[in-house]
């Protein structure tokens, strides 16, 4: 997955709830310290995407149309179409934006299994007795 879209699959859901929750107020109201985290997470997106955004009446009119909406699927997609635009056209939006969202967890279940996530390198190895000889 691109780094891109690692952050689409991240960032669109936590602005989305916010739209959700305010609407095209959203786009003006002040954090709210009664709004659940996922609400706070894409307001501070979503101010971090309109700032110096030249593409900005275009990443506002998505973010009404979904309020407007209420949660069309279509809606959703057209702002994330924007959103993929911001980070497309911005290395410094993407870092921001990295930096503001949880690392994405690694789940696993049953009994001896290895989850391994980010940018593993080496071994991984399970059972009983394994040897494992590295040749360089």
């Amino acid at each position: 997955m691109s780094e891109i879209e690692s952050l689409l699959s991240q960032a669109v859901p936590a602005v989305s709830a916010a739209v959700g929750a305010y609407g095209a107020a959203v786009l003006t109201r002040a954090e709210d310290e009664a709004a659940g985290a996922t609400v706070r997470l894409g307001q501070r997106l979503l101010e971090r995407l309109r700032r110096n955004n030249p593409d900005r009446p275009a990443l506002d009119a998505a973010v009404t149309d979904l309020a407007e909406a209420d949660d069309d699927p279509d809606a959703v997609a057209a702002l994330r179409l924007r959103i993929r635009h911001a980070l497309r056209d911005s290395p410094q939006l993407r870092a921001e934006l990295a930096a503001l969202l949880p690392v994405p967890g690694v789940e696993t279940s049953g009994e001896r299994t290895v989850a391994v996530g980010g940018d593993m390198t080496g071994i991984v190895s399970t059972g009983d007795g394994a040897t494992n000889v590295v040749r360089r």
